[in-house]
């Protein structure tokens, strides 16, 4: 009798001392989820806690719910968890200006179809400009660069400027070039004039694009905010909680981090800058600027122009334009002189380069500073076509190849007519550049493509327009498995700012930043990845965007 009432006193006291173990506060707590945590072994959990705005821990939900309470418990049916999508590569304020100035000429198949659009949008909008942005001659009839005339005809006194999808190419009227002073005589380093029966058409390209664009008046102060703001939430309805913004100059920096600080620009922002004497003095002589939502310790060149517009440096002629093998944007010697700068100050470097021959001009020129294998983690953008004799020269150094993968199926229907078939092994080559290093991040260079990381995440993997074409995938050996593409958008994205151990995975200790789909991206077919939904959108741990409000 006397042990077995010591074994019931026992039993009470371990009941009492579990009843009374006290949890854990939490400010929120997710279950009955699938977690893709994005660590190392890319495992997968249904639960997690949230403190101060980073992961707390992750298990089951049992195992949280033991150990945590919270007020705010999501319990997400079921759904689909990954970290924050990072746009490794866009151009964040640079689309928030078009939200506010320019009219949208994406997917327009003709001419004709942008001179409506363009009298519509000033009908509306008024201004002493007519801007707009997203123009592709390979997607009209006549796949030829157009000329002013129609222009001149609607808007005789009104300046127009129109921004080639790529952004490496400038369509004017003739007012717009009266006012900048352009005429057949205007030469341009780095960007040129073209010409038709000895005149200007109205198309300028690269380096000749400023000669207009310097003119067109910057949007005010309170204007920029609100077309950030607006940028914001379309990426966070995308998924987007982390931007590199690839071309940036002080004031906006400032802006940015004023609204940051204010608690109104919520997104995450790496930002680039642009090499000017200002943002050397304000930024790179200083060091590099870290904190919760800004970095900035990166400045952004360019060796040359864009494919499309055929400015791209190439090795040998553009196959369908014999003469032609594009434009280097700058001197060696200024190339030279801007990585000595960033190396110094311990700043990295991230130059856009598509041609083979730009991508080999800052290969070797990364290579002379860096010498050999490192941790600088000096970036090129794009890294579109690159000679086989190149590719290795990537490892050699620890040179990241930044890629953008919607610019493969972008351009995969004309880009073969650019450079030839040979040359076009050498393209938009994702799985031969990820192996150099290891890792390579993933963006969407928006506005030039759409701001969606599905897109991203549907490129890379299967490497077809969104009807399926070219069946099979073109080149499809080169496309990365969705593991790899699903830690190009996340982790990797953040390694590239050196903010691998703050975000970029669902792991204890980082910023609980992530977003819940109503898809298994790892399964999904290619239709059920372009209509996934994003449910919500979560950001330290807050709530900053939900499809059902």
């Amino acid at each position: 009798m006397k042990y077995c009432l010591n074994f019931f006193i026992i039993i009470n006291l371990v009941v009492v001392m579990e009843s009374c173990t006290i949890k854990k506060q939490a400010d929120l707590i997710v279950t009955n989820a699938t977690v893709y945590t994005i660590d190392s072994a890319f495992s997968q959990v249904e639960s997690f806690a949230v403190v101060g705005g980073k992961i707390a821990a992750i298990g089951t939900s049992d195992e949280i719910l033991k150990q945590f309470a919270a007020e705010n418990i999501i319990d997400a049916t079921g759904k689909f968890i990954y970290p924050g999508f990072n746009d490794a590569h866009c151009h964040f304020n640079g689309y928030a200006n078009n939200l506010a100035q320019y009219a949208d000429l994406r997917g327009t198949s003709s001419p004709e179809e942008i001179y409506e659009k363009l009298k519509d949008h000033h009908e509306k909008f008024g201004g002493n400009w007519v801007l707009g942005r997203s123009w592709d001659q390979n997607d009209w009839p006549v796949k030829e660069f157009p000329d002013k005339t129609e222009l001149d005809k609607l808007f005789p006194d009104t300046p127009v400027y129109l921004v080639r999808v790529d952004g490496h190419a400038g369509w004017c009227n003739t007012k717009a070039l009266e006012m900048a002073g352009i005429t057949a005589a205007t030469k341009v380093a780095g960007g040129d004039v073209v010409l038709k029966n000895g005149q200007p058409t109205g198309v300028l390209v690269d380096n000749a694009m400023g000669l207009v664009s310097k003119l067109i008046p910057e949007i005010a102060g309170e204007q920029q905010q609100k077309a950030l703001l607006e940028a914001q939430a379309n990426c966070f309805a995308a998924g987007l909680t982390s931007v590199t913004d690839c071309g940036l100059d002080k004031n906006t920096i400032l802006l940015m981090q004023e609204m940051q600080n204010q608690g109104k620009l919520k997104m995450r922002v790496n930002a680039m800058l642009n090499p000017t004497e200002e943002n050397f003095e304000t930024f790179v002589k200083k060091g590099p600027l870290t904190t919760e939502k800004l970095v900035v310790r990166n400045i952004k060149l360019y060796a040359d122009g864009a494919l499309g517009s055929r400015s791209a440096l190439l090795l040998e002629d553009y196959s369908d334009n014999p003469g032609n093998r594009g434009l280097q944007i700058e001197t060696q010697e200024y190339y030279d002189k801007i990585c000595q700068l960033a190396f110094d100050n311990n700043f990295t470097m991230a130059t856009h380069a598509i041609g083979d021959s730009a991508n080999r001009l800052m290969l070797n020129t990364y290579g002379k500073f860096l010498k050999g294998k490192n941790d600088r983690r000096w970036r090129i953008e794009h890294s579109q076509i690159v000679n086989p004799d190149d590719f290795s020269k990537f490892g050699e150094f620890s040179i990241i190849p930044s890629v953008q993968a919607t610019h493969c199926t972008s351009d995969m229907f004309w880009a073969e007519n650019r450079v030839g078939a040979e040359r076009a092994k050498g393209a938009y080559a994702y799985l031969t550049l990820l192996a150099q290093n290891g890792w390579l991040p993933n963006g969407t260079d928006f506005p030039v493509e759409k701001i969606e990381p599905l897109f991203t995440f549907f490129a890379a993997v299967f490497r077809t327009d969104h009807d399926g074409n070219p069946a099979g995938g073109w080149h499809i050996d080169e496309g990365l498995t969705r593991e790899q593409t699903l830690r190009s958008m996340t982790i990797w994205a953040a390694k590239a700012s050196f903010e691998e151990n703050e975000k970029g995975s669902l792991e204890p200790g980082k910023y609980a930043d992530f977003v819940i789909l109503d898809t298994d991206l790892m399964t999904a077919t290619p239709q059920q990845v372009l209509g996934a939904k994003i449910e919500s959108t979560w950001i330290g741990g807050g709530k900053v965007f939900d499809a059902n409000e």
